[in-house]
């Protein structure tokens, strides 16, 4: 649903009163904490054999692209190679297209997961920071999708995504937005927004959600203000691809490891206004 505000209820710097922190990774531990994390890519379409993700844990997180890793869905996404994590994992029954993120027709469940709600916010202040990878056959991004118990609950925010392509040493194109997938209450309104940054150093991009807009920020300032939310728990993703044609790796072998440096990741609730919510975590005492 889209609603009509002034430019000037947006605040041009990132200004983090009125919220608290909720959740914080700065993944210095020895282990990944899997009470947030899920390291596996939509299972669903594939299993979590083959879309487990490839990580170290070494002055922060390290998403891997290794020479020898194999496509996590070829029947229904191609020579794609994909390190993520995620924050929950949802899916029908085995033999039915019931799951999240319908990315294309005809997806169906090949591997149950059940319902797992790690850390599933409706409305708050999410960022991380990372190093994007320049080359171009990889992408990373930072993202949100409707945990999708309800199939119209489907929507995506897209905080961060960015190509190796459009990273240059003094600008990137950066993807911020939302995608509607099945949700009719939303429409599409994403772009690769250019930001004179240099993505390839640290950066921290982040998303203030509330139940009237999303505003994206990248290094606290303000980029893209959209007028339309979706209204229900989202979970996050933060991955790595690799897109090749096939099953043979995109790159020469001198190329790999290819790694995705994350500093941390921090979510926030908000403590004023409208969008304070009293909720479990997380919601349905699942983690």
């Amino acid at each position: 649903m889209r609603h009509d505000m002034r430019e000037e209820d947006t605040p041009p710097i990132l200004d983090r009163s009125g919220y608290e922190l909720e959740v914080e990774d700065t993944f210095r531990e020895p282990t990944l904490d899997r009470r947030l994390w899920f390291p596996h890519h939509l299972p669903q379409w594939s299993s979590r054999e083959a879309s487990a993700a490839r990580y170290d844990l070494r002055d922060g997180l390290r998403l891997r692209i290794d020479a020898d890793q194999a496509p996590w869905s070829p029947e229904f996404d191609g020579g794609i190679r994909a390190s993520s994590l995620q924050t929950g994992v949802f899916s029908g029954p085995l033999g039915s297209s019931n799951g999240q993120v319908h990315f294309r027709d005809g997806l169906i469940v090949r591997e149950e997961q059940g319902s797992h709600a790690l850390y599933t916010p409706r409305y708050g202040l999410f960022e991380a920071r990372f190093r994007a990878v320049d080359d171009p056959a990889n992408m990373v991004a930072l993202w949100m999708i409707g945990f999708g118990k309800e199939p119209a609950q489907s929507a995506e925010i897209c905080i961060s995504e960015i190509f190796g392509r459009d990273v240059g040493p003094r600008t990137a194109r950066v993807g911020m937005g939302v995608h509607p997938f099945r949700d009719p209450s939303i429409r599409d309104e994403f772009a690769a927004e250019e930001v004179a940054i240099d993505a390839r150093e640290p950066h921290t991009y982040s998303a203030r959600w509330t139940s009237s807009d999303v505003a994206f920020y990248v290094d606290e300032t303000l980029v893209k203000v959209v007028r339309q939310s979706p209204a229900y728990p989202m979970q996050f993703m933060l991955d790595i691809y690799e897109f090749a044609d096939g099953r043979e790796p995109a790159s020469a072998a001198d190329r790999y490891p290819k790694m995705f440096a994350v500093e941390w990741f921090r979510g926030y609730r908000p403590t004023v206004g409208p969008d304070v919510r009293e909720r479990a975590f997380p919601p349905d005492g699942d983690r």
